[in-house]
């Protein structure tokens, strides 16, 4: 985890570090198991390709635990996730990294807390966004 993040430290427009993974079909198996989606899509690359898919793809919930990683990193132990949505909107593959990443869109103080708006998404490796979506987190501020 990074060092802790303060409200001060950051703008509107501000980029969140990238994080890069690479999901690989035994992670995926794993996923499986814990996740009880067992569908043969996310490890059998005989059977994805005969449903007319390009290969194993990426559990959607496990590309949104990624991008969970990439804010909780980012926020640091005294930061909260408030809100984090998610939408599948194109197939990750494994065996390819994809790439977390987050831009601040909206920063507010409502009640004492401190809030960051964000638009997060994972992209594939040709820079397509794949999963877009939001994230709401409240941040310590230096004089608290």
């Amino acid at each position: 985890m990074a060092k802790q993040l303060y409200y001060e430290d950051v703008r509107v427009g501000d980029e969140v570090p990238t994080l890069v993974k690479h999901p690989t079909p035994k992670q995926l198996v794993m996923w499986a198991g814990a996740s009880g989606d067992y569908n043969p899509i996310h490890y059998d690359k005989d059977f994805a390709l005969s449903q007319g898919l390009p290969g194993i793809i990426v559990h959607g919930p496990l590309v949104a635990s990624f991008i969970t990683q990439l804010i909780t990193d980012w926020i640091g132990e005294l930061g909260t996730i408030r809100r984090l949505s998610t939408t599948n909107r194109r197939m990750l593959m494994a065996k390819e990294d994809l790439f977390c990443k987050g831009k601040v869109t909206r920063k507010y103080d409502e009640k004492g807390e401190h809030y960051l708006e964000c638009e997060v998404w994972a992209e594939n490796s040709k820079g397509e966004k794949c999963v877009p979506g939001t994230a709401l987190v409240t941040l310590p501020a230096r004089a608290n």
